[in-house]
C-alpha cells in the first residue's frame, strides 16, 4: 500500500498537526474523529512520543481503551527502570516473536544506539544463537524474555537473575514493557500496518508451519 499522500503531518486552525497511516483500518481524519478520539489523539501528540505512527490508528477506534494504552506504553518506553538498552532489548524480543515489522524497524535502531551488540540484535533478528560473553545483565533479561516467550512461564534462577540487576520492580518493568508491545504488536499485525515509503521489510516470517518458533540463545 503506497501512503504517498500521507507523507506529511497536516494541520488546520483547529486540528493539530499529524499523520496515521493503516491499512485494514483506514487513517481516520481530525474532522471524523469523535471527540473522544480526538482528546486521546491531542493526548498522544502531547506526550514524548510527538507522533501518531503506530498503533494508534487502531487504538483510536477504541478511544477509551486507546488513552488507558497509550498512557501504560508511555511510562513502559520513557519511564521504566530498567536501562534504555535493555528495555529495548525486550521490545526486540516481542517484536521478532510476532514477526512485527514496524515495531523492529522503529526499536532496532533505538536499541543499537542505546549501546545493545548489533551482533546481538542481527541475532535476535535472524533467529540464531546469541554472541558469547555477553554482559550478565544482558543475558538476565534474554534469558527472563526468551523463557516467557517461549514457556508461558520462568524459573526461579531466571527471575532471580532479573533480580539480582534490577529488583523485583524491575522484573514488573520488564513484563509490563513485554506486555504493552504485545498489544501493539498485535494491533499492527491484524492492521498489516505498512513500513514507512521506501522501508523494506528486516524479519523473515516466522515458519507457516510452526507456531512455536523459538528466539534461540546460548548461555
Amino acid at each position: 500500500m503506497s501512503n504517498s499522500s500521507l507523507n506529511k503531518p497536516t494541520a488546520t486552525d483547529d486540528a493539530p498537526a499529524f499523520l496515521l497511516r493503516g491499512n485494514r483500518f483506514k487513517p481516520l481524519s481530525w474532522e471524523a474523529m469523535s471527540i473522544e478520539q480526538q482528546q486521546m489523539t491531542r493526548a498522544v501528540l502531547g506526550g514524548q512520543r510527538g507522533n501518531m505512527q503506530g498503533p494508534y490508528n487502531v487504538l483510536l477506534r477504541s478511544p477509551e481503551v486507546g488513552q488507558l494504552a497509550q498512557a501504560f506504553g508511555a511510562h513502559t518506553r520513557f519511564n521504566s527502570s530498567l536501562p534504555l538498552a535493555l528495555n529495548e532489548l525486550a521490545i526486540l524480543l516481542i517484536a521478532r516473536h510476532w514477526t512485527a515489522q514496524f515495531v523492529w524497524w522503529a526499536h532496532r535502531r533505538i536499541a543499537e544506539e542505546a549501546g545493545l551488540p548489533v551482533a546481538l540484535v542481527q541475532a535476535i533478528s535472524n533467529q540464531m544463537p546469541v554472541p558469547k560473553s555477553l554482559p550478565d545483565d544482558v543475558m538476565a533479561v534474554l534469558e527472563f524474555c526468551t523463557e516467557l516467550i517461549q514457556t508461558r512461564n520462568v524459573g526461579d534462577s531466571t527471575f532471580k537473575h532479573v533480580v539480582k540487576h534490577f529488583g523485583e520492580r524491575g522484573v514488573v518493568d520488564l513484563m509490563a514493557t513485554m506486555s504493552y508491545y504485545t498489544l501493539v504488536c498485535m494491533s499492527l499485525n491484524v492492521d498489516d500496518y505498512p513500513l514507512p515509503d521506501g522501508i523494506e521489510p528486516e524479519l523473515v516470517a516466522h515458519d507457516s508451519n510452526s507456531l512455536n518458533s523459538k528466539v534461540k540463545f546460548s548461555i
